[in-house]
């Protein structure tokens, strides 16, 4: 931590020269007045470090805090402020040494100073924009409303019989082709129409023995948990009915949905509108970037090569179909 503060705080010893650059320098305090007899007066502002002619005030040194990283502000207002307050100090030593050494006037010093003034003001434009968009609660609804999916959640059980080469397929247990895994996974639907226990035939049968020791029960997920067949299948079941048999790259499933939910307009309003804004944002600084028409050099910046041509195979299968690989991201259901 003790050398990340020093690195973050050397980074902000640029704004601290270009302020004392273009400041003048701080007026000394007005003497105090005398205090009456046992009173106490306690100065606005007070010097918290001194270092020869340096003098730091705790307006100074709270104001510094604030432009730490949001993960260390509250170290650096709690447990961490005195490591904190040696490392501004030390940055302040560093500053003061360098305007006596004229580096504030060195080439690339003014170069680093301009960029860095031209990016607080436009941190400082960034927050004027933001604080004049006004968000309007029926476009928030519709946001919602247009992704209603997003918000869809169901409670499901399954029951998974694998075939050879499955991921699911389990060690020591009698390997099944494809077909006869769909023609048992076929039969035990059979048997759950038929009054039997979803949750004992799970436990009993399922290759996924994760939830098939729950009876089946996967819990709660939403859209892009599970696999594209799966979860076309989940939610496309009533609650409190069986799916049919759904073949996925793990086996053949028999789903049951037992809850449907939608997560509450006024649970996600909050998140919502955050993102709303962070829309209009961008979009308020597109348009100020559009306004000013944007050219750029296509000597500096060349455009890219265009691709290269599709390589044909010499001789196409006659009947080939295409696969679509599952997403990295998506849920395995044989783990739940």
């Amino acid at each position: 931590m003790k050398k990340t503060f020093m690195t973050i705080i050397l980074a902000l010893a640029a704004t601290a020269v270009f302020a004392q650059d273009k400041k003048p320098a701080t007026p000394a305090p007005a003497p105090a007045k005398p205090a009456a007899a046992g009173v106490v007066i306690e100065e606005a502002d007070p010097v918290i470090c001194t270092a020869g002619e340096i003098k730091i005030r705790q307006s100074e040194f709270e104001a510094a805090i604030k432009t730490l990283p949001d993960q260390y502000q509250q170290f650096a207002a709690g447990t961490g402020k005195k490591q904190f307050a040696e490392d501004f100090l030390r940055m302040k030593i560093l500053a003061a040494e360098g305007f006596k050494n004229n580096l504030q006037n060195d080439a690339d010093v003014v170069k680093q100073l301009n960029l860095m003034r031209e990016n607080l003001v436009a941190s400082a434009e960034v927050k004027k924009l933001e604080s004049s968009l006004t968000l309007d609660d029926a476009a928030v609804k519709k946001m919602y409303d247009d992704n209603k999916k997003d918000y869809e959640q169901v409670s499901a059980r399954h029951i998974l019989i694998a075939f050879k080469g499955s991921p699911a397929a389990q060690a020591g247990k009698k390997e099944l082709t494809e077909d006869e895994a769909k023609a048992k996974a076929e039969d035990i639907r059979k048997q759950l129409v038929a009054g039997a226990d979803f949750a004992e035939l799970a436990k009993k049968e399922s290759d996924d023995t994760g939830s098939g020791s729950r009876g089946g029960d996967l819990g709660s997920f939403g859209h892009g948990q599970m696999v594209p067949e799966f979860e076309s299948a989940a939610f496309g079941t009533k609650v409190g009915e069986l799916s049919p048999v759904v073949k996925t790259q793990y086996g053949f499933h028999i789903l049951k949905v037992e809850k449907r939910d939608l997560t509450a307009y006024e649970s996600v309003k909050a998140g919502l509108e955050k993102n709303l804004r962070q829309t209009k944002l961008q979009e308020a600084i597109e348009a100020l970037k559009d306004k000013a028409k944007p050219t750029y050099s296509e000597a500096y910046f060349p455009p890219p090569p265009p691709p290269a041509p599709a390589a044909e195979p010499a001789t196409p299968p006659p009947a080939a179909k295409s696969e679509t690989k599952k997403p990295e991201a998506k849920k395995d259901p044989k783990k739940q």
